[in-house]
Parts: C-alpha cells; sequence; structure tokens
C-alpha cells in the first residue's frame, strides 16, 4: 500500500477546504469499506485522506417533514433498523438490509454507499497488469468482454466496459426519485440519483457526476403512499456478502387491485442503477395481475444484450422483477 498522510475534518467545509489544499490525488474517505479494499488492492493509491466520519450532524434523520432526509454520514445500519421505513417504507429498509455484511453496515455510511466504484473481478484482480481494464487505465481494453462474464452487466453495457453497478441502496433510491445534496468549495447544490451515474460509454473511468471535492451532505426522498407497497427483492448466489444476480426495487400506489403509480428500478443488471419506465407505464392504470407483471417486467429487458456466459442474467432479471411487482402489489392487501 502506498504511503499517504492524513486529516480528520469536524465540519463539511473543513473537509473541503482541506481537499482543496492538498490538491491531486486526495480522497474523502468514512467508513472506508470500499476505498480501504480497494488500496489493498493497488487500484486507489490517495496521497491523501481526509476524514469526513465524524462531521457535524452529518448522521442527521429527518422523517417528520414532507421527505425523507437522510445525512451523508449516516451508518447504513442504522437506517435499515428505522422503525418508520420498516413500516412506510420497507423498500429503502430491505435495500440496505440485505447489502453486504453486518459488520460492513455497522461501518459503512449511506452516502458512501451511493459512492461505490462500479467493478468486476477483471477490475479487481487485475492491478497487477494481467488484465485490462479500461476503468482502471483507459484505452486499455476490456479483458470481460470475450471473457468470463457471467456477472457482467445485460442493461447498458458499452463496447468499453460491461461491469455491473453494485449497489442495492441506490436502486431503491433510484426508483423513489431520490435526490442527493453536495456541497463543494463553490457552494451546495442537488443532483437526482438518477443523474448522478454516468453510462460507460467511451469513458468507464468516470462514473460519477460529481465535481472534483463534492460531498455528499444528504439524500432527500419525497414522501408518497407507495411507500407503503414496496418492496425490494434480491438474487446472489449467497444469502451475505454477495453482489446481486439480479434485484428489484418496487413501489406502488395502489386502488383496490389497481396501479395508480409504479415506481420500479433493476441492479444486478445494469451498469448503472436502472430505471424501468417502461414496466412502470404497462402496470400503471391496470389491475395488477401476474400476466401483466410478467409482460411489464419483459419490456424491461427488451434492449438487453448477454456476452457468452450471462444469456441467464435477462430470465433471472425478467422473473425477478415480475415477482417483485406482485408482492409490493400484496402488500396493499
Amino acid at each position: 500500500m502506498k504511503a499517504f498522510s492524513y486529516d480528520r475534518a469536524r465540519t463539511a467545509q473543513e473537509a473541503i477546504a482541506a481537499f482543496v489544499a492538498a490538491g491531486e490525488g486526495a480522497r474523502y474517505i468514512a467508513g472506508g469499506t470500499n476505498l480501504y479494499d480497494l488500496m489493498k488492492l493497488g487500484i486507489e493509491r490517495p496521497a491523501h485522506l481526509i476524514d469526513i466520519a465524524s462531521l457535524e450532524g452529518a448522521d442527521r434523520v429527518d422523517t417528520s417533514g414532507d421527505r425523507l432526509f437522510f445525512g451523508g454520514g449516516a451508518l447504513m445500519a442504522d437506517i435499515a433498523e428505522d422503525p418508520i421505513l420498516l413500516r412506510d417504507y420497507p423498500v429503502l429498509a430491505q435495500s440496505l438490509a440485505k447489502a453486504a455484511s453486518q459488520q460492513l453496515r455497522n461501518m459503512a455510511t449511506v452516502g458512501g454507499n451511493l459512492l461505490q466504484r462500479t467493478r468486476c473481478p477483471y477490475f479487481r484482480n487485475g492491478a497487477n497488469g494481467w488484465y485490462p481494464c479500461n476503468k482502471r487505465e483507459p484505452g486499455s481494453g476490456c479483458a470481460a468482454i470475450g471473457g468470463l462474464d457471467r456477472s457482467q452487466a445485460v442493461l447498458g453495457a458499452s463496447d468499453a466496459c460491461t461491469a455491473v453497478s453494485p449497489g442495492d441502496w441506490p436502486v431503491a433510491l433510484t426508483a423513489m426519485d431520490a435526490t442527493i445534496e453536495v456541497l463543494s468549495i463553490g457552494g451546495p447544490r442537488v443532483v437526482p440519483v438518477s443523474e448522478l451515474y454516468l453510462p460507460p460509454g467511451d469513458t468507464p473511468h468516470l462514473e460519477f457526476a460529481l465535481r472534483p471535492g463534492e460531498i455528499v451532505t444528504g439524500i432527500a426522498v419525497p414522501k408518497t403512499a407507495a411507500g407503503r407497497n414496496s418492496t425490494y427483492l434480491k438474487v446472489r448466489d449467497r444469502e451475505s456478502f454477495a453482489f446481486a444476480l439480479a434485484s428489484a426495487a418496487v413501489a406502488l400506489d395502489m386502488d383496490g387491485d389497481r396501479v395508480r403509480q409504479a415506481h420500479i428500478a433493476l441492479g444486478g443488471v445494469a451498469t448503472r442503477p436502472w430505471r424501468a419506465g417502461e414496466t412502470e407505464a404497462i402496470v400503471q392504470g391496470h389491475p395488477l395481475t401476474r400476466e401483466r407483471a410478467l409482460k411489464a417486467a419483459q419490456a424491461a429487458f427488451t434492449g438487453a444484450r448477454a456476452g457468452q456466459h450471462n444469456t441467464f442474467k435477462i430470465e433471472l432479471g425478467v422473473r425477478t422483477l415480475a415477482v417483485a411487482i406482485l408482492n409490493a402489489g400484496r402488500e396493499s392487501r
């Protein structure tokens, strides 16, 4: 591991000032569950770390107004067990409870979880130069294309990268129209979660629509009646500490058996959290039946493109989404 210097900030403004002063090579660190891992692999090599785990007010949670608000420094474990979310927005609580392991959730922050790097086995294991990876070294190629691609994306992939976006929480936030509040030397701004993640295109090393030195200070989710009828379904190789092979976040505003409004996003199958607008359009305004749920789920994968070993993810994704839609609908009965 490369040697680095270290600061601990007390306020967001202090952290930003330290970042600007440190210049290129500075990184923020909170729980460190992703960054430390990549540092040990030699993928991330920061020259200076700025600890933002204890910023004043960073762990604030407010569910009393017309929105849900989570400070960027709130712990995943705490939010997953919030009684308001468990009752009124299970899709949010479940997406956190099913992520990683309890030990990691006890350390990881909800803001940091949004900024997990999109990665695949070739990205993680290629720092020694054995495997080309456009995310690590732009222009070097992608070993996953034509390689062992069982876990790779079938939606949103490009000729430069097929790595799957790893998060669960970002999928649920995408479905629920969340926004993030960020702060930099230029002041605060608000970014929709749906615009935070960049498609890989020809530049997969550029992952987030954040400016240098910006800190995620908060996450806001509009309150909606659909929250009560919601679920996060995750299918993976093992029950803990595994990324999704396919996942679905679904929230439905129901009028009897008819869907008034749907909020749906996919994970585990795409290069970023994937809003399933086609699926929403098919279920909205109609009674929720097994046939309609399956038809709507199939529409989400119309443009799917499989590689050599991940064709199964298309059918798995369809079935996972259809079941999640039906499960969310049952919550209203």
